[in-house]
């Protein structure tokens, strides 16, 4: 409405009434939406979608599933701001728009994601917002059959269970961060005839991102991307390998991970890439994660 300049309308209210009286589906809304997306930007190859949590302030007696959460765009590293208001997930298709010179999230479904004494009071059990993610991943991954997805989040969604989930399905590939300090393994060495007990789950433990970012003999490779946050061409020094991830108790995964460098800035940071058809070197992760208005460095890892 503010867009259209009607934000002045005396009746404002009557502009709803399409959302709140008439008989639609949102689903269907978002996979029409999401269809018309696809044909004027992408009609083949594979697609990038961008994973994000979104809170919407918002008061009133009425607003029952509202809470209280943390307020990223508030807090910094000394203060810890919270917010109380309505959680969404939302899932944004990110296209390099030509004439914009630039990388556009468009965003094609959102998810409400109710506070856990909401659902609590109404006999329901919780689900946690990488729950949610998964529901949004499975649901894309099928609407899109035969398309390659690679999903674009941040830190929060670095859980076991839900790259596990995301391994399991077909053409689908999860990329955020990594925690620099994060176990990671070799692979389970095959086992041997006739051997007995337990398969192995992991193989013997690797060192840390931190000690490969940190140590002069690591193999660098130079790597260009454009639009590095709005700007230019940034030149990335990476070294990927793959992994196991693996936590007593959880699921074993196998990742690509990539320790990234930049040495223009002093910069150095560390990504997780879930390992699949899709994840090639195509996306800017500077760029892809400036439209997702975070200001983390997020983004596919190089493969390599």
């Amino acid at each position: 409405m503010r867009v259209c300049g009607l934000a002045a309308e005396p009746h404002y209210q009557n502009y709803h009434w399409v959302l709140n009286r008439a008989v639609w589906s949102p689903l269907e809304a978002s996979r029409h939406l999401l269809g018309l997306l696809l044909q004027t930007f992408a009609p083949t190859g594979p697609l990038v979608f961008g994973l994000d949590k979104t809170i919407e302030r918002r008061r009133g007696d009425k607003i029952s599933a509202k809470g209280i959460y943390h307020d990223p765009v508030r807090s910094s590293h000394a203060h810890f701001v919270k917010a109380s208001g309505l959680r969404w997930l939302s899932a944004m298709l990110l296209m390099e728009i030509p004439w914009a010179e630039r990388i556009w999230a468009l965003p094609c479904l959102t998810a409400l994601c109710p506070s856990e004494r909401y659902l609590k009071e109404r006999g329901r059990s919780h689900k946690k917002l990488t729950d949610w993610a998964w529901q949004v991943i499975h649901l894309l991954h099928g609407w899109l059959p035969g398309r390659d997805l690679i999903f674009v989040a941040d830190s929060s969604f670095t859980v076991i269970t839900l790259l596990k989930r995301v391994s399991d399905l077909p053409g689908v590939s999860l990329i955020t961060r990594l925690r620099l300090d994060a176990a990671l393994y070799d692979p389970a060495p095959a086992r041997r005839p006739g051997q007995t007990g337990r398969p192995r789950l992991k193989g013997g433990r690797r060192p840390t991102l931190r000690h490969v970012l940190e140590q002069p003999q690591t193999r660098w490779r130079k790597l260009t991307v454009k639009h590095w946050y709005g700007g230019g061409e940034r030149e990335v020094q990476v070294c990927t390998e793959t992994a196991v991830w693996y936590h007593s108790g959880m699921p074993p995964v196998e990742i690509r991970s990539r320790a990234d460098s930049r040495p223009a800035r002093g910069v150095r940071a560390a990504s997780l890439a879930q390992d699949g058809p899709g994840a090639h070197p195509a996306t800017n992760p500077g760029a892809v994660r400036e439209e997702m208005e975070d200001g983390s460095d997020l983004g596919r890892g190089a493969r390599g």
